[in-house]
């Protein structure tokens, strides 16, 4: 890539990176473009559609999200803690654009998605966590890894239209650890 088409993709990602954060992923992508300082036709160039905007954007996000693993892997806790801050900070790595989660929870079983590969690290970072307590023997056994994706991104996604805060959702993710541990 040229120097300058670099630069120019440089700033449409963090253009829409700070738009989508105040308005969600359907804000309009010709604001992206002027807040980039771009003109429309140099935006669809780099990004034919929306979904592959978000791709970038989500590109740093799957290093926080391994990281999110890791540590919640290290946690010395007992199990449903572990488990109940892991979902908390499932949700808040899903929630940190407006519309995100229901975003990322739809194409999480979508092979078309353009976002997919981001969604494999989530899950994947999901199933690490799961497997850790299913090893522990505190995991229900007909418990499937995309099944709680989608679960959690569900509890997500309405904190997300509802505006609800951390402390409303922890009840409800509450309720789901309660009925995953053995």
């Amino acid at each position: 890539m040229r120097a300058d088409a670099k630069r120019n993709y440089d700033r449409i990602v963090e253009a829409a990176r700070e738009l989508f954060r105040e308005q969600g992923y359907d804000a309009s992508l010709d604001e992206v473009a002027k807040r980039a300082g771009v003109g429309p036709g140099t935006l669809y160039r780099h990004f034919p559609k929306r979904e592959n905007l978000i791709d970038a954007i989500l590109q740093s996000w799957m290093d926080k999200v391994t990281d999110a693993a890791d540590k919640a892997l290290a946690f010395e806790g007992d199990d449903r803690a572990l488990l109940l801050n892991w979902f908390e900070e499932y949700v808040r790595l899903i929630s940190q654009h407006k519309g995100g989660p229901a975003k990322i929870t739809r194409a999480m079983g979508d092979p078309e998605s353009p976002i997919m590969t981001k969604c494999q690290v989530l899950a994947g970072a999901n199933a690490r966590v799961i497997d850790r307590l299913r090893e522990d023997g505190a995991l229900r056994d007909d418990v499937e890894t995309l099944q709680v994706c989608r679960l959690v991104g569900g509890i997500a996604t309405v904190a997300d239209q509802s505006d609800l805060d951390p402390t409303a959702v922890r009840p409800m993710l509450e309720v789901v650890v309660d009925g995953l541990l053995t």
